[in-house]
Order: C-alpha cells, then structure tokens, then sequence
C-alpha cells in the first residue's frame, strides 16, 4: 500500500504550544480537556500527571490550573482568581482573538455573530465576552437567514470552521446591514490543511483522516475529503479495517490539529502492512 501524507496535517501552533506547557506543568490540573484528543490527554495524565476536572466547584483552593487551547467562559476564570488558582494560560492566540473581538465590538453596540458550533467549549468562551445581550450564534448562511440582524454587525468565525462557508455568511450579511465588520478569525492552519487534504484526496483512492472524534477542524476535515474520495475518520490505528484497503493501491493521509505524531506514525506503520 503506498500511503500519502498530506503537505500539511497534525499539530498546529496553539496545541502544540499546551502540549509543551503541560509538559512543563507536571501535577496540573486542567478545566475541561486542554486539548480535543482523548489518547494525548491519556498520556498527559499518565506521564505528567496533568488531570482534567469538568466541575469549577469542586477545585480546592490554590491549585494549579491549565487554561485549557479553546479557552473557558470569562465567569470561570473569575470562579478561578477567587479560589486563589495558580492560573497557566494555555489558550491558544488564535482563539484569544475572537474573545477580544466579541468584547470590543459589543462594547462599541455593534451586533456581534459568531459563525460556530454554539456547545463548542471555544464557542462558549467566545459569547461570554460579550457586553450586550444582541449577539448570536449561527450554524451556516441558512441559519443566518432565520436570525433578526440589525444595521451595525460584527462577525467572527470559529477558528475551526471552514472558509468558504464563512464567505456565504459574511456575502449575505452585506446585502442586509448598513455597516459589517468582517474579521477573519480563521486559524491559519486549520486553512492549510484543509486546503492540503482537499488536494491528495482528489488524487489517492481513499483518505484516512485521523483525531478525535470530538474534534471540530477533524470533522471539517473529513467533510472535505469526502466529497472528492472515500473516506474514514478513526481516532488511532485499532480503528483501522483491512477491509478498506482491498484492491486500492494509493492511500491519503490527513490528520486534525490535535492529533499527535505518535498516534499519525503507529497509523501509517499498520497501514503498511495490509
């Protein structure tokens, strides 16, 4: 089996850069997972001893706290400096961003319009900035169009979400308010890697698109690659089916932004053996 890696997957800035944190952090404790991929928080926790809480109220006070890469709601981090929390910043830039945005736009009155996933943990840290009660939070242009808008907008997409949906939502939003501020909060490498799997899935048989099931931008992911190739989302190598392989000769390889090297290689070496 000729297995293809695409020019760019994997770990992008932000995570890499919690990864490195929490590695420097042994015994920390972090709020909601610091990352979207279910087998590196395994090994953080078992090798550094970096656990995850879900509940803020059951943190004892002075702990060591990871802000997890999609950042919390601006009420826990209060939660947090009352408890005393020794607090690490492991949010990504990226999404500080559209944070500092939502609060700056709602201050200044302007609508703001968040194109994401409302129960996405970046989302709800994101809306929690706002300091006006107009803001919403759409799926897609359709959605957009169900929504009340008024004349001064402000619009931000999840640092996940998919530029050529976002261009449909921000071209619907100019036919309908006097004044659209468009900020473009897309990460840089999330574009690029879909731009890549988009690609080698137009040029391989089948693509195999590795990361947490959970995951936003490997979600997207395997929703471009599998308008161009047949395709599968599998977390590591034990998802695999031989099956897939048969009378296929040339396979893709892409994988999320959260998903480490080690998992993509141990992939990669099962691949080579069907």
């Amino acid at each position: 089996m000729n297995v293809v890696l695409a020019e760019n997957y994997g770990f992008c800035f932000g995570v890499k850069r919690a990864i490195d944190i929490a590695t420097e952090n042994s015994g920390a404790l972090t709020l909601g997972s610091l990352i979207h991929n279910q087998k590196e928080i395994d090994r953080l926790e078992n090798d550094y001893n970096v656990k995850t809480i879900e509940d803020i109220d059951n943190l004892e006070n002075n702990s060591k706290v990871l802000i997890r890469t999609h950042g919390i709601p601006k009420n826990d981090l209060a939660k947090l400096k009352q408890k005393n929390s020794l607090i690490i910043d492991a949010t990504c830039p990226f999404v500080t961003k559209p944070q500092q945005i939502c609060q700056e736009m709602s201050t200044l009155g302007y609508q703001v319009i968040i194109f994401g996933d409302i129960s996405h943990p970046e989302i709800k840290g994101v809306v929690s900035y706002s300091e006006n009660e107009n803001l919403i939070v759409i799926s897609s242009a359709e959605d957009l169009k169900k929504q009340k808008i008024q004349n001064r907008v402000s619009v931000i997409a999840q640092t996940t979400k998919k530029n050529t949906d976002y261009k449909k939502i921000v071209n619907y939003l100019m036919d309908v308010a006097n004044e659209v501020r468009v900020f473009n909060t897309i990460c840089d490498a999330t574009l690029y890697n879909q731009q890549a799997a988009r690609k080698l899935s137009k040029e391989v048989d089948l693509m195999i698109i590795i990361g947490g099931k959970n995951s936003s931008n490997t979600k997207q992911l395997f929703d471009i690659c599998k308008a161009s190739s047949l395709s599968y989302l599998i977390e590591d190598e034990q998802d695999l089916d031989k099956d897939w392989f048969l009378g296929k000769s040339r396979c893709g390889i892409t994988a999320g932004a959260s998903t480490p090297q080690w998992i993509i290689s141990n992939v990669i070496e099962k691949i080579k053996l069907f």
